[in-house]
């Protein structure tokens, strides 16, 4: 990377050369747009180790020189389950993460990746910013999953190669009816809201019917293009209020970055409105269906546009290879792809979803869907359909990345197509978030990738979110017991 010269009052980013020519270049239109759009203030985020954004609201005027030297925020934000209940002993030494920095619930930075700036187009006068996250010495938080997505490129980089991904992603629209403000239901973590359908479903793909949920994707639609997200298309899923939208695909950390913007800004866009956007797998409401996120990629030899998956006789040895890495890590990645406890619901035979690790040509049965592997199509492309729209982008994709590299580098053999995907003997996906931990714990192919502290880390948060399931007393228990006992 490279920067200006550093000089006596040189910024943070310019003292630790954290940023290239291009971010620099950024930073100065960024700079140019907030006087000239007349901006108020500039909400400066990360994404956590959820993928849930995070971050502070800073005046307008304090935007460029938090854009250089970074914005404060407490380090315990990395410590919270998805309840946003600490998990670590923050104020013991090491603060449970057996690092002095994360010690006492002090301050990290955030600083921001300049070439992520954009304008709300439905908050007044509002800028956004997504960040890296770094201690006050210039080191890179070792937990941030931006940062652990960019390692992994890199890495890919060094074989030779550079990902390119696109996005699909389901979930579902709501009417809001209750938002649950009152005093007694603000829990740790708050009743959830009282919603409505706003379209009954089951006629996947009709017109009629998409066009009821319409006036709603219209607002969503436009903001996210004058947001400057890639979006392809907006479809009408199976489930009642379920849609789904695609997205272009874009090379190396671009699609993570779009992911995150996107379930953040349909969140808000649909709050505002009086709606509720969930991109929980399989709600607790009558009749919906589970969404799925299907993440496409293939790879392109580096500095080149040509397609390292394509060949003229089917899928390329590289393309097999990586296909295969995924396969053979499939079980410990799920952890990534489907890290909440909802999201296995999703992993029936016979669903259009996956319950096992195999792959196939165009078959939406199989977990990996080989798509234009028999023709030397230029788009040939893997689509992954095992992930929960609910996932860390930065981890899921981090993950794709690692295992399909370790095909790669051991050569792997993905064996025949699954042409009839739920009879065809295949190793079982895991059937619970704590199976998925239990083979991400041995899985050496991810201890490589993201370090043997990163793992605990992740495992330790996951297995506090399973512990405070495990004590919940479930509607089925009370039905089953209460009045039989």
């Amino acid at each position: 990377m490279s920067s200006p010269q550093v000089e006596s009052d040189a910024s943070f980013v310019e003292r630790h050369g954290l940023w290239t020519d291009q971010q620099f270049e950024a930073a100065q239109h960024a700079d140019r747009l907030i006087e000239e759009k007349g901006l108020e203030v500039v909400r400066v985020s990360f994404a956590d180790q959820h993928g849930i954004l995070r971050g502070k609201t800073l005046l307008a005027s304090e935007a460029p020189r938090a854009l250089r030297n970074g914005c404060s925020i407490t380090t315990t934000l990395l410590a919270k389950d998805t309840a946003h209940k600490t998990v670590f002993p923050v104020f013991t030494p090491g603060g449970g993460f057996g690092m002095p920095e994360m010690q006492g619930g002090g301050d990290f930075l955030m600083v921001p990746d300049p070439t992520t700036f954009r304008i709300l187009p439905w908050a007044t006068n509002t800028g956004w910013v997504l960040s890296d996250l770094y201690f006050a010495d210039g080191k890179p938080v070792p937990f941030s999953t931006r940062r652990l997505l960019q390692h992994a490129l890199g890495r890919l980089g060094d074989a030779g190669f550079e990902l390119r991904s696109g996005l699909e992603v389901e979930f579902h629209l709501f009417k809001l009816e209750d938002a649950r403000l009152r005093p007694a239901e603000s829990g740790w973590p708050g009743e959830p809201p009282e919603v409505t359908m706003i379209a009954q479903g089951y006629q996947y793909l009709t017109e009629v019917r998409y066009d009821r949920l319409e006036p709603l994707i219209e607002a969503i639609r436009r903001d996210l293009l004058a947001l400057g997200l890639p979006l392809r298309s907006t479809e009408l899923e199976l489930g009642p209020s379920q849609c789904e939208f695609t997205f272009h695909p874009e090379m190396g950390l671009a699609s993570a970055d779009t992911m995150t913007l996107f379930r953040s800004a349909v969140k808000q866009i649909c709050r505002r409105r009086g709606y509720h956007a969930s991109f929980m797998c399989r709600p607790k409401i009558a009749h919906t269906m589970s969404s799925g996120w299907h993440l496409h990629q293939s790879l392109a030899a580096r500095g080149s546009p040509v397609n390292a998956f394509a060949a003229a006789d089917g899928l390329s040895p590289a393309g097999r290879q990586y296909l295969a890495g995924l396969l053979a890590n499939a079980a410990a990645a799920a952890a990534f792809s489907t890290p909440t406890v909802n999201g296995y619901r999703r992993y029936r035979p016979y669903s259009l979803a996956p319950d096992r690790a195999n792959w196939g040509h165009d078959n939406r049965g199989v977990m990996i869907r080989v798509i234009g592997g028999r023709t030397g199509d230029s788009a040939t492309r893997l689509e992954n359909r095992v992930g929960e729209p609910a996932a860390n982008p930065y981890l899921y994709i981090a993950s794709q990345v690692a295992a399909g590299l370790d095909g790669i580098a051991r050569a792997l053999d993905p064996g025949p197509s699954a042409d009839a995907p739920y009879d065809v003997a295949a190793p079982a996906l895991p059937k619970s978030l704590a199976e998925a931990l239990a083979a991400l714990k041995c899985n050496a192919c991810f201890r490589e990738a993201f370090g043997d502290a990163f793992i605990g880390y992740f495992v330790q948060i996951k297995e506090a979110e399973i512990a405070r399931f495990d004590a919940e007393v479930t509607d089925w228990e009370q039905r089953e017991y209460f009045d039989l006992f």
